[in-house]
């Protein structure tokens, strides 16, 4: 397969480029550059300016904001917002959710909740982890019991990323406990504001607040805010999941850590010398950068398979998720090897400690991030289950 963009999809990403780079904040983007954490209000600012413009859910429907392209498409433009350092649109509306109501859906939900998903006016989370539910999510306890017009919910989920930030959160709950644990599952959508619904912090080792503990006390959920069937929620997490693997390789991502990796070992010298003369340095360098092309080749097959079968999982997905998930660490491993002891200050300090006067453009989060990006071997199915598919998918073992 011919892996190199033709003409148009060239000037797609051009296209993509400029757009990024002349409608969204320069602070915005200079945040991003710098690898500093963006807040909530600049994802929503971000979202919604892509929102105005068409871009924000493009892989949706055309009913509801989606645009007629290839996937090919979707990568560049993933890709290009990457590289530009723009937030991406919130993956708990756009990739996750959203899909999910536009896809199984009564055309109440969809009216109710896809146009505010796709502006994020609703900030969503994902309610699906539970302290003894992780990679075997099946095993999920969270009960809901109907009662009349309503499902009363009990239970806990845990992991809850930005649930602080959140309006609703979609949730996994068991509705038939005396069902094989796949097939008594069922998928709501609940108000975070709803009496009986706490959050509470977690504490990360980066020093972050980024994920939560989220408990339920016969919390009273609307009967219409069941999407699809009773019992069949498996089914649309499967859907969801899926939906969440498409760009995980992250290669726009990775890229633009190499592009601040350049950066940073420009403004920094080894013995006398520019870090980017050193060959030890570079040969470091130089292997990600090789395996990062690897992998970019690798999505482009799958999305040409994508073209040529649409609709049809291709396990190699988890190859991308794998390998991608590996060269994002391994980026961030990099970078704090370059800053060296600059690495080392935190920001929640809200001030630079003695003998930091003088740090490198991001510094100042470098080592939180490293921390932070240990996640990616855990999310979206963790590198054990990876491996478990690829062996059997693929491998036939």
């Amino acid at each position: 397969m011919d892996i190199a963009l033709g003409k148009e999809d060239l000037t797609f990403a051009e296209q993509m480029r400029s757009f990024f780079q002349t409608e969204i904040p320069a602070e915005i983007r200079l945040k991003g550059e710098r690898g500093e954490h963006w807040g909530r209000e600049e994802y929503v600012t971000t979202q919604q300016i892509l929102n105005a413009h068409g871009l924000a859910v493009p892989h949706w429907p055309a009913a509801w904001g989606g645009q007629d392209w290839s996937a090919l498409q979707r990568h560049i433009w993933a890709e290009e917002m990457a590289l530009a350092h723009v937030p991406p649109p919130l993956a708990f509306n756009a990739a996750m959710v959203g899909p999910v109501i536009a896809t199984f859906g009564s055309e109440e939900q969809k009216r109710r909740f896809l146009p505010p998903t796709a502006n994020l006016d609703i900030w969503w989370c994902q309610g699906f982890s539970e302290p003894n539910a992780g990679s075997d999510l099946a095993s999920l306890t969270t009960r809901a019991v109907r009662d009349g017009d309503e499902y009363v919910v009990n239970g806990q989920k845990t992991w809850t990323t930005l649930a602080q930030w959140a309006d609703w959160i979609f949730c996994l709950v068991r509705t038939d406990p005396e069902a094989k644990k796949q097939q008594g599952i069922s998928f709501l959508l609940i108000d975070m504001k709803s009496p009986g619904l706490t959050v509470r912090p977690i504490r990360l080792i980066d020093g972050g607040y980024e994920v939560n503990e989220v408990f339920f006390d016969d919390v009273r959920v609307p009967a219409d805010q069941l999407v699809g069937e009773e019992n069949h929620g498996w089914d649309y997490a499967k859907f969801l999941l899926g939906n969440e693997r498409t760009g995980v390789a992250g290669t726009g991502i990775i890229k633009a850590r190499i592009m601040r990796l350049r950066k940073v070992a420009a403004e920094t010298t080894s013995h006398g010398r520019p870090l980017l003369e050193d060959p030890l340095f570079l040969a470091r360098l130089t292997r990600l950068e090789v395996e990062t092309t690897a992998l970019t080749m690798s999505v482009m097959r799958v999305l040409a398979n994508e073209a040529k079968h649409p609709g049809t999982p291709d396990p190699v997905s988890s190859v991308l998720k794998l390998r991608g998930s590996e060269l994002q660490q391994e980026a961030t491993e990099l970078l704090v090897d370059v800053l060296g002891p600059s690495a080392l200050p935190y920001r929640e300090a809200h001030s630079i400690p003695d003998g930091f006067a003088s740090l490198p453009d991001g510094a100042i989060d470098a080592m939180p991030t490293y921390f932070n990006w240990r996640k990616a071997s855990i999310y979206s199915g963790s590198s054990e289950v990876q491996r478990s598919i690829i062996a059997r998918a693929i491998l036939k073992f």
